[in-house]
């Protein structure tokens, strides 16, 4: 999908909501498209406990529901319409689903691209060969 395109419909997503005690949901939305283009989307989840969920992890959840692995393309955006790389956790969480996510277009301000890979160097796992 064009990345604005993409842009719009992870902008569309959001609709931040109040949770009792300081939680809020949906102030960050995320959009990503898997290997045979469909895009699944998803809203963060934050709880004043340190208890959440990423965006990112909620789109990706959907994605699982529907048993594909592979991510081509990714897109998160806060609630004043910037864009926002994913943390190291949401990074992390990305390269270990399908070891052909490292290839995973991330969009960055600006709808600049980038890959997984080069947001994850020095991987911590690389010893392993997990084509075996």
């Amino acid at each position: 999908m064009e990345n604005q395109k993409l842009y719009e419909m992870t902008l569309n997503q959001m609709k931040p909501i109040q949770l009792r005690q300081l939680g809020t949901a949906g102030h960050v939305a995320c959009a990503l498209e898997s290997i045979d283009g469909n895009i699944y989307t998803g809203i963060c989840i934050d709880m004043p406990c340190s208890i959440g969920l990423c965006a990112e992890q909620s789109a990706i959840a959907e994605m699982l529901k529907n048993r594909k692995t592979q991510i081509t393309k990714l897109i998160a955006v806060y609630e004043d319409g910037s864009i926002l790389p994913p943390c190291g956790r949401c990074r992390e969480f990305i390269s270990q689903l399908d070891n052909n996510n490292y290839e995973t277009k991330i969009l960055l301000p600006t709808l600049r691209e980038t890959s997984l890979n080069k947001l994850l160097p020095e991987r911590w796992d690389d010893k392993w060969n997990y084509d075996n």
